[in-house]
């Protein structure tokens, strides 16, 4: 069962550049953290694959829906879910705005419509 972040840790999420990501495994341990982009809004963070839904860390954490995100000091266990229930054009804002100093051809990797169907909801872990 998921819950809601915290605001203080959403926060601190949100704020930060860059988010680790892991999934767990079926005898518990987690995968290979990968550094990702990520986004909050409306009280949750959203992640996409940059390169595709045959990304290891994507495919891994869509199969298996479990693991531990970490970013900003903020370490949690988390789930993963399908992000299509979202509207998509308001997370392609969320990504321009947070990360508007990068070249335009590096925040189209998460922007557009290429990647719609590559959003992961992350709630934590109740």
């Amino acid at each position: 069962m998921s819950a809601q972040w915290d605001p203080v840790d959403l926060t601190a999420i949100a704020a930060a550049d860059e988010l680790r990501i892991s999934s767990r495994r079926r005898d518990g341990s987690l995968s290979t953290p990968v550094t990702i982009w990520s986004v909050a809004l409306h009280g949750v963070v959203v992640v996409r694959s940059a390169y595709g839904a045959e990304s290891g860390w994507y495919r891994r954490a869509l199969a298996r829906g479990a693991g531990r995100i970490s970013a900003a000091g903020v370490e949690r266990d988390v789930r993963f879910q399908p992000g299509d229930h979202f509207d998509q054009a308001l997370v392609d804002d969320a990504y321009r705005r947070k990360y508007a100093r990068y070249p335009d051809a590096v925040v189209r990797t998460v922007a557009g419509e290429h990647v719609h169907g590559l959003s992961l909801i992350v709630t934590p872990e109740a």
